[in-house]
């Protein structure tokens, strides 16, 4: 039988006298007691709380806006900023270098990875030289075992991880900009050269009105954003090259000096207006450079004929034919309603503008409700909505929506939404805030998948790191920058503004919406 050293007495508890085991007994209920007395001052309050006293009631339940609390209490830590300024050098980092020389972004490139290398090569010599002494220095606080020197390390891996995201973002630029001034097209730019081309359509065509320029009349023309993949030279042989362009159609009929929009129901413009993006066309075209810098657009390229119709290489893919017939079927669907409401329906429902005409639209300016055309956060928010039900309930037994009817588990319904996800975006097609609406619904889809905690502004940092190096062309956009501050000023701004509103007795669902809308309306007027 094995005895222990310090007290002479057998190592088995079995074996014990009776006397200790009476004095261990005695013990525990003695431990127990003091428990149960801990949990019943927690439980029933302090000496002047059970005399009537009332203690003031957490923050948690006060914002519930309900007289007897929140049912599902959640108190959040402090706002995860670590993401933040990653993505905004990212942001900045691109915008800067999409139209500057090559040499100056190899510079930033090597610079930004050789300081963040070295950032990390002494931040990790000066964990090693703290030795295992100074671990014993910390002292554990709460659940998560992290004291005030658990930080110690970290400032030096964030200066390294935001010098690497702005490397990244260099090299993205780099490479982005190159397309502008590689291949044949810049230069037949710069002499106004005319040229045949392969070019594969990026987004759907829009069309002019006429217009009055000077002393004459500018005809309505058919605008459509494309990328030349073959130019034809003069022996008869094809270079490739991948330029983005705009190509200009004119679109004029007999009867364009007259009506005032002749082309718009004609047939020349109707067929290019059906153009379906990665469509690959072959025009012949006269080519210029672009009259304003810093946009995504190489050369201009003008078709003079453009009543003969396009000319079709190849289709669409069969996911851009599916969206396409989808867009479609909305369209026939609001034929029998009014001429404005047939125009305004596809484009809040899926974005499809095609049936706005330029007076309605250049209206919807005046009055600051362009955006309202624009498909955003809202749409796919109802879409995954569909799926999962309300969001608060997503990870609870309780969760509503079609998944959990069709008994699907949370990592099948999360990949399911993120091929929702993906068809918003091909459907919608990728606009600014549609991908920064799906970037964000992704991310939120990828931590119910993993069982993690929901932080939608981290969330929304990673979705900006993620696009700006996908496009770095987006950081430049002018709707892509409202989308990110009106979803920041709804994370941040509202969820105060509506506590501050309920403490003065506003209703909670009034509250909301005012906070809402005053949050993103103060952060993108100034825009």
């Amino acid at each position: 039988m094995s005895t222990d050293v310090s007290t002479g007495r057998p190592a088995d508890s079995s074996a014990a006298p009776p006397g200790d085991l009476v004095d261990e007994a005695e013990g525990i209920d003695e431990a127990e007691g003091i428990a149960d007395a801990g949990r019943a001052e927690r439980t029933s309050g302090p000496a002047d709380a059970r005399d009537g006293a009332s203690r003031p009631r957490a923050a948690v339940h006060v914002a519930s806006g309900h007289r007897l609390g929140a049912a599902h209490p959640r108190q959040e830590g402090p706002t995860d900023l670590r993401l933040v300024p990653p993505a905004l050098a990212a942001w900045a980092t691109a915008a800067l270098l999409l139209d500057a020389p090559a040499g100056w972004s190899v510079g930033i490139v090597v610079g930004a990875l050789v300081l963040g290398c070295v950032v990390l090569r002494r931040a990790g010599r000066g964990r090693a030289g703290q030795g295992r002494g100074r671990r014993a220095e910390y002292e554990p606080t709460g659940s998560a075992g992290y004291g005030r020197r658990g930080c110690v390390g970290r400032p030096p891996v964030a200066v390294a991880a935001l010098l690497l995201c702005v490397a990244a973002a260099a090299a993205s630029a780099a490479l982005h900009g190159a397309d502008l001034r590689r291949g044949p097209v810049p230069g037949a730019a710069r002499e106004y050269a005319t040229v045949t081309a392969e070019v594969e359509v990026t987004a759907d065509p829009r069309l002019t009105a006429p217009r009055v320029r000077g002393d004459g009349a500018v005809p309505p023309t058919v605008l459509v954003e494309a990328d030349v993949r073959r130019v034809a030279e003069a022996d008869g042989t094809g270079v490739g090259t991948r330029t983005p362009v705009l190509l200009l159609v004119d679109v004029a009929d007999e009867r364009g000096a007259e009506g005032d929009r002749p082309s718009r129901a004609g047939p020349a413009a109707a067929r290019w207006l059906r153009l379906l993006p990665t469509t690959l066309l072959r025009v012949t075209a006269r080519s210029e450079p672009p009259r304003t810098t810093g946009d995504r657009v190489a050369a201009v390229l003008r078709v003079r004929d453009g009543r003969a119709g396009p000319e079709v290489v190849a289709g669409p893919s069969a996911a851009q034919r599916l969206a396409g017939r989808l867009r479609a079927g909305l369209r026939e669907a609001t034929d029998g309603l009014p001429a404005d409401a047939r125009a305004l329906l596809p484009g809040l429902v899926v974005g499809d503008t095609s049936r706005i005409t330029p007076e309605l639209e250049e209206a919807f300016k005046e009055t600051d409700l362009a955006h309202t055309l624009a498909v955003s956060g809202a749409n796919f928010t109802i879409v995954l909505a569909l799926l999962l039900g309300p969001p608060g309930l997503a990870q609870r037994s309780e969760r509503r929506g079609v998944a959990p009817r069709l008994g699907l588990s949370l990592r099948t319904t999360a990949l399911l939404g993120g091929v929702l996800a993906l068809g918003f975006v091909v459907v919608c097609r990728p606009d600014p805030s549609v991908l920064r609406a799906a970037a964000c619904g992704s991310v939120a889809l990828l931590a119910l998948a993993t069982g993690r905690r929901r932080s939608l502004l981290p969330a929304l940092a990673t979705a900006v790191l993620l696009l700006v190096l996908y496009d770095p062309w987006l950081s430049r956009s002018y709707g892509f920058l409202l989308s990110v501050l009106a979803t920041g000023a709804l994370l941040t701004l509202a969820p105060r503004w509506s506590a501050g509103l309920r403490r003065r007795g506003v209703p909670p669902r009034l509250a909301e919406a005012l906070a809402a809308a005053g949050a993103a309306q103060a952060v993108c007027a100034p825009v």
